[in-house]
């Protein structure tokens, strides 16, 4: 079944490449004219994002908070261009999601992306649905505490993620000497730690919950409380194209003021989710509720 899925996998790949080259060689429209002129939208999805973005083995089908406005805003163009679509999904390349916006192969990216002022030069972000933070876990039995107790310690991220380059900031500033280790997913990166060859693992929040939700025993796994970075999570989209933007704006605000966002927010983090039925069991916080109060597009660094 998993090479099943990996062949459909990559043939969805190059389909949709041959498709987005004939897009861009025609004459050149907005993306709403693109979508109609195919009857379809191209939803990029991360197949590993747990919550935000995923898929469990044996389905195409992704799953997540980001998916979920995603549809959202599905239903919206829509409504707009007066027709049904065909959704596709498209798995996106864990180190180049911006990319795959940016060259069509995908119209919206709908996982747990950061909006950076680096990604922000290459393509545009939606505005913020999901504020997190990025920590590190350990086994509850070490006796680290904050950064300065990994000094000499194998800390793992996972390719592509910021956190990688942020551990390494973190550690520089203050002194510290660690071993950096890279997992190609954060399943990998959680593995590494389970078995004892890393000693601590750095990631963004959310993501730390899940890989303990799922872990055998989610007990022996402690996050520290001290944060390295505050990220900000938006739909990723194509640049330069405003109407485009101020759609999928509209929807996001529009989920926001009716309390919807909240609402899925609490599918997602406070009750039993795929792939092991497990409750991440993180009311929503301060960062989100700020977030949602006062919603805002603004990029960190």
């Amino acid at each position: 079944m998993k090479s099943r899925h990996s062949l459909i996998r990559m043939l969805c790949i190059a389909a949709l490449a041959t498709a987005s080259f004939v897009a861009r060689s025609e004459v050149s429209g907005s993306t709403l004219e693109r979508i109609s002129a195919r009857g379809s939208i191209f939803l990029g999805y991360d197949e590993t994002s747990v919550p935000f973005s995923f898929a469990v083995s044996g389905s195409d089908e992704p799953m997540g908070m980001g998916v979920d406005i995603c549809h959202r805003v599905v239903k919206a163009i829509e409504e707009k261009l007066g027709k049904k679509l065909l959704v596709q999904p498209v798995p996106l390349s864990s180190n180049t999601p911006t990319m795959m916006v940016k060259t069509g192969m995908a119209d919206i990216g709908c996982g747990a992306h950061t909006n950076t002022v680096g990604r922000a030069q290459q393509v545009a972000f939606s505005t913020t649905f999901f504020v997190s933070e990025v920590r590190a876990m350990v086994p509850v039995e070490s006796a680290g505490k904050s950064l300065k107790d990994m000094d000499g310690k194998r800390v793992v991220t996972t390719v592509g993620e910021p956190a990688d380059r942020l551990i390494k900031q973190a550690a520089l500033s203050r002194g510290v000497s660690i071993r950096t280790l890279l997992g190609r997913n954060p399943a990998q990166s959680m593995s590494m730690l389970v078995a004892g060859n890393a000693d601590a693992y750095v990631t963004e929040y959310a993501s730390l919950l899940a890989s303990r939700a799922e872990s055998a025993k989610p007990e022996k796994y402690a996050i520290l409380d001290e944060s390295y970075s505050v990220e900000p999570y938006a739909l990723i989209l194509p640049k330069d194209d405003a109407q485009f933007k101020q759609l999928v704006d509209d929807v996001v605000l529009g989920l926001m003021k009716s309390g919807e966002m909240e609402r899925l927010y609490d599918t997602w983090f406070m009750k039993p989710i795929p792939p092991g039925n497990r409750n991440l069991n993180f009311p929503i916080s301060p960062l989100n509720k700020a977030a949602y109060a006062n919603p805002n597009d603004r990029p960190v660094n």
